[in-house]
């Protein structure tokens, strides 16, 4: 695993994970501090609610065209411009909040920093596989690649919401939202500016380029496993918002209000350590048993939260069911890597995130007013619904993998090796 892990570090240098890593920081940060930020200055919960939302859905809407983008001109200047915007907005919104604006002002706010999130962790997915690919890395090691790239974003938001509750208990939310947009601008603009962004440029096009629209549609047409995968990872911000809502209701009624974000963040570290050591698991173990055996993991492991009624057992449950989350999010992650044409992976991995954040802010809403009702077992049950049509939709799609240049590189078989010809790979 140290020598899979070496070789996937190789070809990406120290400074760019560092980077993103401090890049997609402030996006960890941003969610739950614009809540707490509102919530205090307003002293209205509801307005805190609309503003976290709005954050959340423009980051939903905006995200996969940022990556769209991004195929078609490059990392560079996207990113770049991005970054500055996402600053900019996040800051105007701390200052509006401190100076008690009216909702009216409050919620396009919060919509325009959540729309001019530079997805980052999206973007650096797409680089590390790109520069993987470039150096001739094998599918084993591009696995390790989308694996250290799921460890990065599950460290980024544990450590996130920490900091943002460090910050919020010593001095004001607003403080960590200032702190969070300038790290932006300055690892977000280091980030778009990393050598490393020439390899997302676009090729210019030869003289072999197809000359037609019909051409060019063919090189970048999504296979439906794809819209399949954008699916789960809906289903998956379902259950981390569904969970969260059970979370946070449970600990409120333990007398435990504060633990809840203890709570969550030791499902992260399980996750994070559970997702780099993936890269250990044999080749021949195919991504669609990979996929199979995750969400049977999820439903498996979440359906303790129906039962669990104290503190200790929480931690417990929560902790265990963290072992199920990386698995679920780096084998989709690298299944859609396959299935995707590479002008349109920018935009894929996009769509992936975007589908996590919305299902989560949609999830939480809903079982949120559930557990305000019926109790914390409400809110799991909307966790272990979603872990179930998870499994459903890893059992009846049938994935496929593309070429680089979007050609059929073979279907992906129920036991989950490729075919191509009479070679097999896993």
């Amino acid at each position: 695993m140290l020598r899979t892990y070496r070789d996937t570090l190789a070809p990406l240098g120290p400074a760019l994970p560092v980077l993103s890593f401090l890049g997609r920081l402030p996006t960890a940060m941003c969610q739950l501090g614009s809540v707490l930020l509102v919530a205090e200055t307003s002293g209205s919960l509801a307005t805190a609610g609309l503003a976290g939302g709005a954050l959340a859905a423009g980051q939903t809407v905006a995200g996969p065209l940022l990556g769209r983008l991004a195929d078609r001109r490059g990392q560079r200047g996207p990113v770049l411009a991005a970054s500055l915007a996402n600053a900019v907005a996040v800051a105007a919104l701390v200052l509006a909040a401190v100076a008690h604006a009216p909702t009216g002002l409050l919620v396009p706010l919060a919509l325009l920093a959540g729309a001019t999130v530079p997805q980052i962790g999206p973007l650096a997915r797409t680089r590390s596989v790109a520069l993987a690919r470039r150096a001739g890395a094998d599918d084993r090691t591009v696995g390790a690649v989308l694996s250290f790239e799921g460890t990065l974003d599950e460290v980024s938001f544990v450590l996130g919401p920490a900091l943002v509750g460090l910050a919020a208990a010593l001095a004001h939310p607003g403080a960590a939202l200032l702190g969070a947009s300038l790290l932006l601008a300055l690892c977000g603009t280091a980030f778009a500016l990393h050598p490393t962004a020439r390899a997302l440029a676009p090729a210019a096009p030869g003289p072999d380029a197809p000359a037609t629209r019909t051409g060019a549609a063919e090189r970048t047409r999504l296979p439906g496993s794809a819209y399949a995968l954008r699916a789960t990872m809906v289903l998956q911000g379902a259950m981390f918002g569904a969970s969260q809502a059970g979370i946070t209701a449970l600990t409120a009624g333990l007398g435990a209000p504060a633990q809840a974000g203890l709570v969550y963040a030791a499902m992260g570290v399980m996750s994070a350590a559970v997702g780099l050591s993936l890269a250990a698991l044999p080749a021949r173990i195919g991504l669609t048993l990979r996929w199979r055996t995750a969400t049977a993991g999820l439903v498996l492991l979440s359906l303790p939260l129906l039962a669990v009624d104290s503190l200790t057992g929480l931690y417990a449950v929560v902790t265990v069911l963290g072992a199920a989350y990386a698995p679920h999010l780096i084998t989709v992650f690298a299944l859609t890597e396959r299935a995707v044409p590479a002008g349109r992976l920018a935009e894929s991995m996009a769509f992936l995130t975007s589908g996590i954040v919305g299902g989560q802010a949609l999830a939480l809403a809903l079982s949120g007013r559930l557990a305000e009702r019926h109790g914390a077992p409400a809110a799991f049950a909307v966790a272990v619904g979603a872990a179930v049509a998870c499994a459903a939709l890893s059992w009846t799609v049938r994935t496929g993998r593309t070429g680089r240049t979007g050609e059929p590189r073979g279907a992906l078989t129920p036991d989950g090796a490729a075919r191509s010809g009479s070679a097999a790979r896993g």
